[in-house]
């Protein structure tokens, strides 16, 4: 077998037809068959038009929710469609950036895009290191192309766009593109390409050129790499331009053709990005973006081609050797957190000591507070129940007292009453016998000395 291609290698004629130059038929009826995959990335100010120009470069009206301005931060929305086009089938994701350059503070405007595209390859990384893979049915997410949308201000690019492009151009293929291009004159866009361009050499930002590697497609794509920036017009409303229906956009001052070259370069983006070197994007993003990151990521987690002396390095023995390091690492860490632990316990029981101790020392106070409490209580105590013995004997010599007051007064109250019962009777009883008396001395009849005598005392005794 030779060593190079093209090195060493003999070359046979073949007595007859063998049939192995049938072999990029099969290939691309495996391909038709499997179906192709493109994801394409808008990022870019809302208002830019980015939603139309995809309906415009796909002839579909996309389904999507239009954004506004007031997003809090800038939101990645993704959505894949299935398109048929003769007999080929493409698996189309759109990611649009929702709420980029809205903001007061647009410093950090990109993470969430950086964020994003890593996030897809770090999927396709974690499908690739597993035991059983399934990449021929597995739905590439990684960003094939990225569109960025420049507002046409005519002067020269916004700090937020040098900085975001500068960002993504080592993780994803850029295309700038001028959008809305029919805002501003030819003479001002021919100069504001340059200025473009030129700002885009000396920040050191690396967009995406058109390969010229290739013979079948080197003049055209260098042609077309002069052209950068395109500047572009979408519009799905067609209109009536001479026999033809034709999309563009009506103005007051005339129509602007989107497929006119002479209006726009929505032709050349097209031709560029989606006939000629849609291929090309895939393959970059995989051979260059992809193993970029590829590459940095397994160097973060240990591994390497070669040891110290050149010598290629083992998966095996990488990973035994990441693996002792690990465990190294791990226990260190473990005896670390114990001599943590038994610190801490070790403080926290001279705290809990020390708590004891304050609680003891409150006790004592409050039991000695209250054994004084109870004194003084016991002693008030004592002096209200000698009070109360002593209001006892006094209410019982009052009522002694009483009761021989009461009897003494009764005795004379009875002799006192007798003595007038006696003065009454005797009163009545002389008063019977002067009666009686002057009765006998009027009639003339006799006096009974006797009578008047035993009759002198009181009747009722």
């Amino acid at each position: 077998m030779c060593s190079r291609r093209g090195e060493g290698c003999r070359t046979v004629p073949l007595a007859g037809h063998v049939g192995f130059d049938s072999l990029p038929d099969q290939l691309v009826n495996k391909s038709v068959s499997e179906g192709f995959c493109f994801n394409i990335l808008c990022v870019g100010e809302t208002g830019l038009g980015k939603s139309t120009l995809m309906d415009t470069l796909f002839n579909t009206k996309f389904e999507g929710e239009p954004a506004t301005h007031t997003q809090p931060g800038v939101q990645l929305r993704s959505n894949t469609y299935d398109l048929q086009e003769s007999n080929v089938g493409l698996k189309l994701t759109i990611v649009s950036t929702v709420g980029f350059g809205d903001q007061i503070n647009k410093e950090d405007s990109y993470k969430p895009i950086v964020e994003f595209i890593d996030a897809q390859f770090e999927a396709y990384l974690q499908e690739e290191l597993k035991i059983r893979r399934v990449l021929h049915t597995y739905h590439d997410s990684r960003i094939h192309a990225c569109l960025y949308f420049i507002a046409p201000t005519g002067h020269s690019l916004k700090s937020l766009d040098l900085v975001t492009m500068k960002k993504l151009d080592s993780k994803v293929n850029i295309i700038p593109i001028i959008a809305k291009s029919d805002a501003i004159s030819k003479s001002e866009l021919t100069k504001f390409k340059i200025k473009i361009t030129s700002e885009l050499v000396s920040n050191g930002v690396q967009i995406y050129q058109f390969p010229t590697d290739d013979e079948s497609v080197a003049e055209i794509n260098g042609t077309m790499n002069a052209h950068l920036p395109f500047a572009v017009i979408g519009s799905t409303e067609e209109l009536k331009i001479g026999n033809k229906m034709m999309k563009a956009r009506q103005y007051p001052w005339g129509t602007v053709q989107v497929e006119n070259e002479a209006h726009c370069d929505f032709v050349k983006l097209r031709e560029m990005l989606i006939r000629v070197n849609m291929e090309d994007l895939r393959e970059q993003t995989h051979s260059r973006h992809y193993e970029l990151y590829r590459r940095c990521k397994l160097e973060e987690m240990g591994f390497k081609d070669t040891d110290p002396d050149s010598k290629p390095f083992s998966l095996q023995e990488t990973y035994e050797a990441k693996r002792n390091e690990f465990l190294g690492e791990l226990q260190k860490k473990e005896e670390e957190m114990r001599q943590m632990f038994v610190q801490r316990v070790k403080e926290k029981e001279a705290e809990l000591k020390e708590a004891e101790k304050e609680l003891h020392e409150k006790f004592d106070r409050l039991k000695k507070l209250h054994q004084d409490e109870k004194k003084k209580l016991e002693d008030k105590k004592k002096s209200l129940d000698d009070e109360v013995n002593a209001f006892k004997q006094r209410k019982t010599a009052a009522e002694l007292l009483q009761s021989q007051g009461s009897q003494a007064g009764g005795s004379q109250t009875l002799k006192r009453d007798k003595e007038k019962k006696n003065s009454y009777c005797f009163t009545v009883n002389s008063a019977v016998c002067r009666m009686l008396h002057e009765t006998q001395v009027l009639f003339g009849l006799p006096v009974d000395a006797l009578f008047l005598r035993n009759r002198a005392g009181p009747p009722f005794l």
